[in-house]
């Protein structure tokens, strides 16, 4: 269906050259999406994958090593998007101090991302609406250091970028000029805090695109928007914890991605992004779902392990919970967080790297590493 208000293109001169630049119309799309059977069928699967998602969620008597985890990953995912090269391995090590500087500009991107992504959830616990100041500050905290903190950390862009190509001439698309960057962000706040008959779902696949359509950062918008996602479908209650990433999906369909974008500008093909949209919630969440029922397992099948080792379980069984919320962990740091010796942190690590529980990653007494087998496993995939 063509969308007659899908935005409409300026002509603007920027870097010496005189381009066109799309400037999208307020949402809600009009007329709206229609939600055909097909794709009406689609978004009851994707909200019942979420609710699934939920429950396991909320049954987990710890999660909270899972969370630990699963943003990590979704950091490095979301930054890889953007063009660092950071594993989740060099992550973790890096906020171990225990990784070779060489790669301390990308990995120090993808822990910002760790810090932005915990920051909005704090936000939205403490009852923050998803306002330009929230989204001001996670752009600070994702830019503080690292890759893009030259420009502009937590300041909309004051002059005309672009995407794709060497020059505005021959780039993919070109955002909205300065001059209509407030009158944009103002409509999308405004839209993002109106109470609605749009289900929360939809919403959320709406602002996405529209915050990559207005693209109001110098450098660092997917990754905001990305989070916009977590963020909005938590603070409407369709998730009481950020369990569901999507990075994964969009990386690996990431021209079809970028199809849609276009699509929805040019065409207002909005059905056609839904539809992309729910497939990556329904995925992500079946993905995360099965991965939080086997990690669960495995940590009750290594507790229970653990728990036959006689008089030295105790210790054991502290350093074994520790590792799961740490994944990587250092003797000395062990010693110091349990309050235990040395010596004795060093023979529960080595009684749990005996039982196959955990894993040493580098040799030297200086400079040993161990890390949570399950955990090791995913990490390797």
């Amino acid at each position: 269906m063509k969308r007659r208000n899908t935005g409409h293109y300026i002509t603007v001169s920027t870097v010496g050259e005189r381009v066109r630049a799309f400037v999208p119309a307020p949402l809600p799309p009009e007329p709206g999406p229609e939600l055909t059977p097909g794709l009406l069928q689609r978004y009851t699967e994707a909200m019942q994958t979420l609710s699934a998602l939920e429950t396991m969620g909320n049954r987990v008597e710890d999660v909270a090593p899972f969370m630990y985890i699963c943003v990590r990953r979704e950091a490095v995912l979301s930054s890889r998007i953007e063009g660092t090269q950071s594993s989740l391995n060099d992550l973790l090590q890096y906020e171990q101090g225990t990784l070779f500087p060489v790669a301390e500009e990308d990995v120090s991107s993808v822990s910002h991302y760790v810090s932005a992504a915990q920051l909005g959830m704090e936000r939205m616990a403490e009852g923050y609406p998803i306002s330009l100041r929230l989204v001001r500050e996670l752009h600070a905290e994702l830019l503080r250091r690292g890759r893009g903190a030259s420009k502009q950390p937590g300041e909309f862009r004051q002059s005309q970028n672009w995407i794709g190509g060497t020059r505005p001439g021959n780039a993919v698309y070109v955002p909205p000029p300065p001059q209509e960057l407030m009158r944009c962000l103002g409509d999308l706040e405004l839209f993002i805090n109106t109470e609605d008959e749009i289900p929360p779902l939809i919403k959320a696949a709406l602002v996405h695109v529209q915050f990559e359509s207005i693209h109001p950062f110098l450098d660092g918008n997917g990754r905001v928007g990305r989070l916009l996602i977590q963020m909005m479908l938590c603070r409407s209650g369709l998730l009481s914890k950020p369990l569901l990433y999507l990075s994964l999906f969009f990386k690996q369909h990431r021209q079809e991605y970028y199809r849609l974008l276009g699509s929805i500008r040019e065409d207002g093909d909005w059905e056609a992004w839904l539809a992309y949209f729910f497939e990556a919630v329904v995925t992500s969440a079946r993905e995360a779902a099965d991965l939080l029922s086997s990690l669960c397992a495995a940590a009750e099948r290594d507790r229970t392990l653990v728990e036959a080792q006689g008089r030295s379980r105790r210790n054991m069984l502290r350093v074994l919970d520790m590792i799961r919320h740490h994944v990587i962990v250092r003797p000395l740091q062990v010693a110091s967080e349990l309050s235990l010796s040395p010596a004795t942190a060093y023979s529960a690590l080595d009684k749990l790297a005996d039982l196959g529980v955990i894993t040493l990653r580098s040799q030297g007494e200086r400079n040993r590493i161990f890390a949570y087998t399950p955990y090791l496993r995913f990490l390797d995939e």
